[in-house]
C-alpha cells in the first residue's frame, strides 16, 4: 500500500480506527469488572483521535475525489460500527484507489 495519498492514508486510519474499537471491547470490561481503569483511557483516547482523524479525512477524500454525497456517508458512518471501517475499506476505498492509481 502506497501511503504517498490521501486515500491511501484514509484507509491505514480506517485499519488503524478499526482496531481501536474492538480494543474498547476487551478494556472495558476490565474497566467495569476489575476496575482497572488504565487500559480503558489509553485505548480511549486514541479512538477518539482515530475517531475524529478518520471522519476529517473521509471529508477531504469525498472532497478530492468527488464522491457522492451516499458514499461519504456511508464512510463516515462506518466508524460507528466495530468492524465498519474493515467493511469500507474493502468494499468502497480499495477499489477506489485501484480505479484512480490505473496506469495510463
Amino acid at each position: 500500500m502506497n501511503f504517498s495519498s490521501c486515500l491511501s492514508f484514509l484507509r491505514l486510519l480506517a485499519l488503524l480506527e478499526g482496531i481501536s474499537y474492538l480494543l474498547l471491547a476487551i478494556t472495558f470490561p476490565i474497566k467495569k469488572i476489575y476496575g482497572i481503569e488504565g487500559p480503558n483511557f489509553w485505548v480511549g483516547m486514541t479512538h477518539g483521535i482515530l475517531f475524529i482523524t478518520y471522519c476529517v479525512f473521509v471529508l477531504l477524500v469525498a472532497k478530492k475525489y468527488s464522491w457522492s454525497f451516499g458514499k461519504t456517508v456511508v464512510s463516515g458512518f462506518a466508524s460507528l460500527i466495530p468492524i465498519g471501517t474493515f467493511v469500507a475499506d474493502a468494499k468502497i476505498f480499495k477499489p477506489e484507489q485501484a480505479n484512480t492509481e490505473k496506469p495510463a
